[in-house]
């Protein structure tokens, strides 16, 4: 019985500690010290919510850049069924998967050429994979430019200003998100041709 009254004590004390000191700390902290990372890296747009800078968006309209496919469970990109297709090197599924991919990609960008860039038909491990190359994207700027009647060059070079390259050069490629792409795009004036 001597030993009971200290042990309820302990378990209320670290209950206190860790399930409410520390998780109000730690939330208080991120909140000041990286409140946009903190709320999910929101992409607002007129104070309009657009996503998020983290989940790629099912775009399939051919002003729009395109990102991966996703195999995210029943619906594109859905975080609640974050995952790959699952599908072997050796399945004949995913060879017949990607052969549909590149017929409605190079149907869908007649102007562009005809290697299709491997990110464009192939699903991230997580399916929510919101970037690109910036091969990608060039690759798709014919279709783009066409379709909102905009100089190619000019959409070009967008996808360069809007490429972002890593902190140290051997680490990594550069990417391309493929929302705040779409938005910058949204945001350039009509230049009708």
């Amino acid at each position: 019985m001597s030993q009971l009254r200290p042990a309820i004590l302990l378990l209320l004390l670290l209950t206190v500690v860790t399930g409410v000191v520390y998780p109000l700390l730690t939330t208080g902290l991120a909140q000041w010290l990286f409140p946009a990372q903190a709320n999910g890296s929101l992409l607002e747009e007129k104070g309009v919510v657009r996503g998020s800078a983290l989940i790629g968006q099912n775009f399939t309209q051919p002003d729009r850049f395109w990102g991966r496919p996703s195999a995210s469970g029943d619906a594109p990109y859905n975080p609640l069924a974050s995952s790959g297709s699952n599908l072997a090197g050796s399945n004949p599924a995913l060879d017949n998967l990607v052969a549909e991919r590149v017929a409605a990609l190079r149907a869908a960008n007649p102007l562009a050429p005809k290697a299709v860039p491997v990110e464009l038909i192939t699903a991230s491990g997580s399916g929510l994979d919101p970037d690109i190359s910036p091969a990608a994207a060039q690759w798709q700027a014919p279709r783009i430019a066409a379709a909102r009647q905009l100089p190619l060059e000019q959409v070009q070079a967008l996808i360069t200003q809007q490429a972002r390259r890593p902190f140290l050069t051997f680490s990594g490629e550069a990417t391309v998100n493929v929302l705040q792409l779409n938005m910058a795009l949204d945001a350039m004036p009509a230049n009708p041709r």
